[in-house]
């Protein structure tokens, strides 16, 4: 599995993430449909936010990258939103609260 983080602080990143939260809907479609797709975080913190993908292999962390790149260019671009901070890399260990011990 392979995982992406894209942090969002600074100038626009509140105003941001309460465009996600309305549009919420809007964003499941869309990162439902990478390659590979395992699961999706996106979590709100004081100053902007967060979002976790996770999927089966690098492929499809860089569609989910393009995704949100293409989203907020055609959804966003009125916020002016300074750039994520992306970290990504191989998942060592995924949990999840439904999955049965290996």
């Amino acid at each position: 599995m392979h995982a992406v983080v894209r942090t969002y602080n600074g100038h626009g990143a509140v105003a941001f993430f309460d465009l996600l939260e309305s549009r919420k809907a809007e964003v499941e479609s869309i990162i439902r449909k990478v390659p590979g797709f395992i699961s999706y975080e996106l979590i709100r913190t004081g100053v902007g936010g967060v979002a976790i993908t996770i999927c089966e292999s690098a492929e499809g962390t860089r569609a989910s990258i393009a995704a949100a790149r293409d989203w907020i260019r055609d959804n966003a671009g009125q916020i002016r939103l300074d750039p994520p901070i992306v970290s990504e890399g191989d998942v060592m260990l995924h949990l999840a609260a439904d999955a049965a011990p290996a």
